[in-house]
C-alpha cells in the first residue's frame, strides 16, 4: 500500500477537505461553526483524501479547543488513527451525531468506527451527551415564580458558588477536572469558560428564595456559534425540589428576550435529573455528542 501523506491545509488547499463523505451529517450540524484552514489535516494517500480532521477554537484562541469532525474512507480506519495520533494537538474529541444514531444500521457503523479511530490513537470516552435546541416555536416555558433572580457582579461570589455546586456534580467534564487538579480546578474552569464566552458578564444570575437563601446560577450565554444554555448549578443543600427547572426556564425566558432565534443546550446523558428539567422545559434533542479525551499516555 502506498505510504500516507499527513499535512496540514491553507488557504490555497481547505478544499480539500470536502473531498470525502459526511456520513453522519457533521457539516450541517456545524454550519454555523467556521474551521480555521491550519487547524485542518488531511491523510493522502496516492493523491486522494482518505481521512481529515478539523480542530476547532474561539476566534481568539492560539491553540484548539477541540476535534468536532473526524471522518476517513472506506478501509481507511487505520489512516484515520494514525491522523488523530501524529496531531499536534491534545484536546477532547466530539464525536458529533444524529439522534437516535444507534438505532440506524448505517449511522451505527459509522460511529462505531470513528470511536475504534479514536480509541487507536490513544483516546478513551468520557461521556456521553445530549444536544438540545430550543427554538421559539417551541414556546417559552412558564416562569415558576419561586426564586428570586439578580445578577452578582463579583467572580469571588461565582467562584464560592461554583465550588459548592461541583463538591457533588454528575457532570463528567466537572468530576474529571475534579479528580485531576481539585475541586478549585473545576470551579476555575467553569469561571473561565463564562469569561471565554463573548457575551455580556451582566448577563449572570445567581438565584435565591424569597427568604433570601442561596439556590445557585444560570449563565445565558453567547459562544461563537450563537445563543447557548451556559451553566446550571444548584447548591447540594436545595437539590430534590426542582429548581434546575426553574433556572433553565430563567436562562431561556433572558436569552429570548435577547432576541434569540436557537438556544443550544447539552447535559450529560447519565445526568438524569438535568435531562428532565431540558424535557419539561420544551427544549428537544437535536444531536447527540461523544466525548473522548487524551488518555494517559497519549
Amino acid at each position: 500500500m502506498t505510504d500516507l501523506v499527513i499535512r496540514a491545509l491553507d488557504t490555497s488547499d481547505a478544499h480539500l477537505f470536502d473531498s470525502l463523505p459526511d456520513p453522519l451529517g457533521v457539516g450541517a450540524a456545524l454550519a454555523r461553526t467556521s474551521h480555521r484552514p491550519e487547524w485542518q489535516r488531511v491523510a493522502v494517500r496516492d493523491g486522494v483524501v482518505v481521512a481529515r480532521a478539523a480542530w476547532w477554537g474561539g476566534p481568539d484562541d492560539t491553540s484548539p479547543v477541540n476535534v468536532n469532525w473526524f471522518d476517513f474512507a472506506e478501509g481507511e480506519e487505520a489512516a484515520g488513527a494514525e491522523l488523530l495520533r501524529s496531531a499536534p494537538y491534545r484536546v477532547e474529541y466530539q464525536l458529533i451525531l444524529p439522534a437516535g444514531w444507534r438505532d440506524d444500521p448505517a449511522l451505527l457503523a459509522a460511529g462505531e468506527a470513528r470511536l475504534r479511530a479514536a480509541a487507536a490513537a490513544g483516546m478513551r470516552v468520557l461521556v456521553e451527551r445530549y444536544q438540545y435546541r430550543w427554538t421559539p416555536a417551541c414556546g417559552l416555558p412558564g416562569r415558576p415564580g419561586r426564586l428570586v433572580f439578580r445578577p452578582e457582579p463579583d467572580d469571588a461570589v461565582i467562584l464560592d458558588v461554583l465550588r459548592r455546586v461541583h463538591s457533588a456534580t454528575l457532570d463528567a467534564h466537572a468530576l474529571l477536572d475534579i479528580a485531576e487538579g481539585g475541586l478549585d480546578r473545576a470551579a476555575q474552569a467553569e469561571l473561565d469558560f463564562f469569561h471565554w464566552c463573548p457575551s455580556p458578564r451582566e448577563w449572570w444570575q445567581l438565584a435565591h428564595t424569597p427568604d433570601g437563601a442561596l439556590v445557585g446560577l444560570h449563565i445565558p450565554a453567547h459562544n461563537p456559534s450563537g445563543p447557548c444554555v451556559g451553566f446550571i448549578g444548584v447548591v447540594p443543600e436545595q437539590r430534590g425540589r426542582g429548581y434546575a427547572y426553574d433556572l433553565l426556564v430563567e436562562c431561556t425566558h433572558v436569552l429570548a428576550g435577547h432576541g434569540a432565534e436557537f438556544i443550544a443546550g447539552a447535559t450529560d446523558q447519565s445526568n438524569i435529573p438535568m435531562a428532565r428539567q431540558f424535557a419539561k422545559a420544551g427544549h428537544p434533542i437535536t444531536e447527540e455528542r461523544i466525548s473522548l479525551v487524551p488518555t494517559a499516555q497519549n
